[in-house]
């Protein structure tokens, strides 16, 4: 299985410095929670183990903030790592779709949109735990599939 360090790494990668596509800790965090989320939907299996928890701008999956905090806000390097060959097709095919859609975002519009998702609100306002959990992602992420045949 893969870590959230991983997948971090695909993301960072996918950056394009040349068109000012560049990556902070917010958005990286984003990015790696809606790759979970839409894993666990599509192949009902997580992604990575890591935690991700609701926190006050958003999911964040705490070891990865961590590694990534020294940037703050600031856009973090792109590391000279060889990243496709850590996935198979199956990751490659969620990545990139995550990647293609969410990633022409800004870090604040992620985090607004993942205000409105279902499993950061449930656990952002549990007194118990502020973990979001593969079950609520995987139901979540589930009702935002669209099927091909009706997309035609």
């Amino acid at each position: 299985m893969n870590t959230c360090f991983k997948v971090a790494d695909f993301f960072l990668k996918s950056q394009d410095p040349d068109a000012g596509d560049l990556m902070s800790n917010m958005k990286l965090q984003k990015l790696v929670y809606y790759a979970q989320g839409f894993y666990l939907a599509m192949v009902d299996t997580p992604l990575f183990n890591e935690r991700i928890e609701a926190w006050e701008h958003g999911p964040v999956c705490v070891d990865l903030y961590h590694k990534y905090k020294e940037y703050g806000a600031g856009y973090i390097p792109i590391p000279d790592v060889d990243v496709l060959n850590a996935f198979s097709k199956e990751e490659l095919e969620v990545l990139y779709m995550v990647h293609n859609y969410f990633g022409q975002f800004s870090a604040w519009k992620l985090r607004n949109l993942t205000h409105e998702d279902t499993p950061w609100l449930q656990a952002y306002r549990n007194e118990r735990s502020n973990e979001i959990t593969h079950e609520a992602m995987r139901e979540y992420f589930k009702t935002q599939l669209v099927d091909d045949e009706e997309a035609k």
